[in-house]
């Protein structure tokens, strides 16, 4: 390839990647019309669920796949479902038809995300993959900042439709010139039938296990009968998994990549800091409006510099590891930086201040940024060349599921434990309540219900006598606190796996196939 071709391939990729981005961070602030629109309140949920389970599911069977018949077909078979879905998205009529078009939506995201992050491998050796690495793990941060306000600005102006069809120009363009530029790359030759009973296995793995956590603590109770059976079905289909990974010639998931130590423990803190990362994006808005008493724009304003870090974080980090051929000197120092960010968070309360909580974000959003180019390189760096794209896949599934499971029982718990505190604390105010406040007053009827009184938090019109308020943003503060101590240790766990990660010098040519690297295995 030429360098102009080369510039125009990636040029197309990072723009497919903000728009697939984008569409995660966009749809959120046009939600509420949504909601209004195609009156489906009940089903709120599933709109980004839908879209998450699909995602989520195709990323390693796409990886596989790609390392057998190629990446252009899926490249571009992936980003024509994405256009697709996003122009059946805008023309849903209803609620459940956006829910249809939403999976199918996910499919496509989920497969450019997955071939773009291997193209890197494909087209450039490890020496030069960091800071690529960096410019992509920085297009995220980019569109954490503009999606919400575009989302607003969209359906403010225009309708919120417009959230889906914004993808539809640009996607065109980058489909053009994917299909005229983005290279026929080599795949080595195949030497079993397709994965097809692994494929299957993994999606009835994946898709109950991560409704049952989604559902868990939240929706049903944890013993519902419906979590319950999902986590039943999805354990006995792990099982299966990992029985039909073992023994076929060509597996999703090749076992093989867990016996390599880089990509092992590489897969291992990825895994952990995604757990952290979730519990401050999910949470800390929460923080901000149900504990210091700030309004939505406020809560989605505190993670700016958070954003920021990692962009410029991830942007120098790529550098740095393209100039010293070193990464994990890097994932040590990101992990570590989020570990400490994570622990101030968990010792603010509800006396701390949103300039405070967005100087604890920045460190944590540097750490961040250090952190996510240096597992991908190092995984590619460690895997043969015909497990390029299983390897990379299976980094990002991984990281994708550590931030679902995450998110899901830091949840749970945060639910669980401010529901317990808030109830006591009601209980030792009820005397002086009793003596001082008026049977009329809309408190007692607050009270009553303590997981309802905790709901109603983030709404500006609370009114509630001042003692019953400050006991139940006590009582979230503690929960959150735990939250975000548990994360820190997530993230401490991951930094182990981080030191231990061995370091191998990054190659300067680029796999061919049927070549592999110097072995990293233990």
């Amino acid at each position: 390839m030429t360098p102009r071709e080369i510039r125009l391939t990636l040029g197309s990729v990072m723009l497919v990647m903000l728009l697939a981005a984008l569409d995660q961070t966009i749809v959120g602030t046009a939600m509420p019309r949504i909601v209004a629109d195609l009156r489906g309140f009940d089903q709120y949920a599933w709109v980004t669920t839908s879209y998450m389970l699909s995602s989520t599911t195709i990323v390693p069977i796409v990886g596989k796949l790609s390392d057998i018949y190629g990446r252009k077909r899926f490249y571009l078979l992936g980003l024509a479902i994405f256009l697709v879905g996003s122009a059946l998205c805008g023309a849903a009529p209803d609620m459940l038809t956006l829910i249809a078009f939403r999976a199918i939506q996910g499919v496509g995201a989920g497969i450019v995300m997955a071939i773009a992050f291997i193209v890197i491998g494909d087209l450039f050796p490890p020496a030069q993959r960091g800071r690529l690495q960096g410019l992509f793990a920085g297009v995220f941060g980019i569109s954490a900042l503009i999606g919400p306000p575009l989302g607003g600005y969209l359906t403010d102006h225009a309708s919120w439709r417009w959230a889906f069809y914004v993808n539809l120009p640009l996607g065109i363009i980058a489909l053009g010139v994917v299909a005229r530029f983005f290279p026929r790359i080599p795949t080595p030759p195949r030497r079993g039938a397709i994965d097809i009973l692994g494929a299957i296995a993994l999606v009835g793995t994946t898709v109950p296990l991560l409704l049952a956590l989604s559902w868990g603590g939240r929706q049903y109770p944890w013993s519902d009968p419906r979590v319950v059976a999902l986590l039943v079905v999805g354990l006995a289909f792990m099982a299966a998994l990992v029985t039909i990974e073992r023994r076929t010639a060509e597996p999703i998931i090749p076992p093989a990549l867990f016996r390599n130590r880089i990509i092992a423990l590489s897969i291992a803190a990825s895994f952990c800091m995604s757990i952290g990362m979730f519990g401050v994006i999910l949470f800390v808005p929460l923080f901000v409006q149900a504990v210091l008493g700030g309004t939505a724009s406020e809560s989605g304003s505190v993670l700016l510099p958070m954003m920021l870090g990692m962009i410029l974080a991830s942007g120098v980090s790529g550098v740095l590891i393209s100039r010293t051929g070193r990464y994990r000197p890097f994932a040590v120092v990101g992990m570590a930086l989020m570990v400490v960010g994570l622990f101030a968070l968990s010792r603010l309360g509800t006396d701390a201040t949103l300039t405070s909580a967005g100087l604890v974000l920045a460190l944590i959003g540097a750490g961040l940024g250090s952190v996510m180019p240096t597992f991908t390189i190092a995984v590619q760096n460690a895997a043969e060349p015909r497990m390029l794209g299983a390897a990379t896949s299976s980094a990002q599934f991984f990281r994708q599921i550590g931030g679902t499971i995450g998110g899901a029982v830091l949840g749970a718990l945060m639910a669980a434990q401010s529901t317990a505190d808030l109830d006591a604390r009601l209980a030792a105010l009820r005397p002086a309540l009793e003596a001082t406040l008026d049977r009329a007053d809309p408190t007692w009827a607050a009270i009553a219900d303590s997981r309802a009184l905790l709901d109603t938090l983030g709404r500006a019109d609370l009114v509630l006598a001042a003692p019953v308020l400050a006991a139940a943003r006590a009582a979230v503060g503690s929960s959150l606190s735990t939250v975000f101590f548990i994360g820190s240790v997530a993230v401490a766990v991951g930094l182990v796996a981080a030191i231990l990660v061995p370091e191998i010098p990054l190659r300067k040519e680029r796999h061919m196939v049927g070549r592999a690297p110097e072995s990293a295995s233990a």
